[in-house]
């Protein structure tokens, strides 16, 4: 089976398909404290990083959607990445059943609004091409990807922990109106 990735653009970035030079970047990013703070609260080591890599890969040729790099209008590394996975984390049938959204930028990017104008451009692709119900997890505390999360339609499910941490989940029945 093969599938295509799309290509979107928006004002100030591109979400694109990772490509296999960019593991060394993708990597760095999953290394940095300042990213990781609120993802588990670890840098990832290398084999973590390659094991997410490949899996982001399988996801696109399984299911026909998956996470994109974000790169930004006139760079040449990405930025993050954005998009949508199957987590079966053992959260509940209410929760792994559905397909996840999830969004990092590096630290240079934050504050920029350039996570929001991501998170928007992928779930309108998700909303024309996929549909349906979708769920995200996000430690009660990041204010950011909170409102993040919010504006993109997602309400709370309930709070639990994940690996020992407090975690929101939230689920997202339909776009916003």
């Amino acid at each position: 089976m093969s599938r295509t990735i799309p290509t979107i653009n928006t004002h100030r970035l591109t979400l694109r398909g990772m490509r296999p030079e960019d593991f060394r970047r993708f990597a760095s990013i999953w290394e940095m404290p300042e990213v990781v703070e609120q993802i588990g609260g670890e840098p990832w080591p290398r084999s973590k990083a390659w094991a997410a890599f490949l899996r982001n890969a399988g996801h696109w040729q399984i299911t026909g959607f998956g996470q994109w790099a974000i790169q930004l209008h006139g760079q040449g590394q990405m930025s993050g990445q954005v998009g949508f996975f199957y987590g079966k984390r053992d959260l509940g049938e209410d929760f792994d059943a559905f397909p996840e959204a999830g969004w990092v930028l590096t630290p240079d990017a934050h504050g920029s609004g350039l996570g929001t104008e991501a998170a928007v451009a992928a779930h309108d692709w998700f909303d024309r091409v996929v549909t349906g119900r979708l769920v995200c997890m996000i430690a009660p505390d990041h204010r950011v990807s909170l409102r993040v999360a919010e504006r993109l339609g997602y309400e709370p499910l309930r709070d639990t922990e994940h690996e020992g941490a407090p975690v929101r989940l939230m689920v997202r029945k339909n776009p916003p109106q």
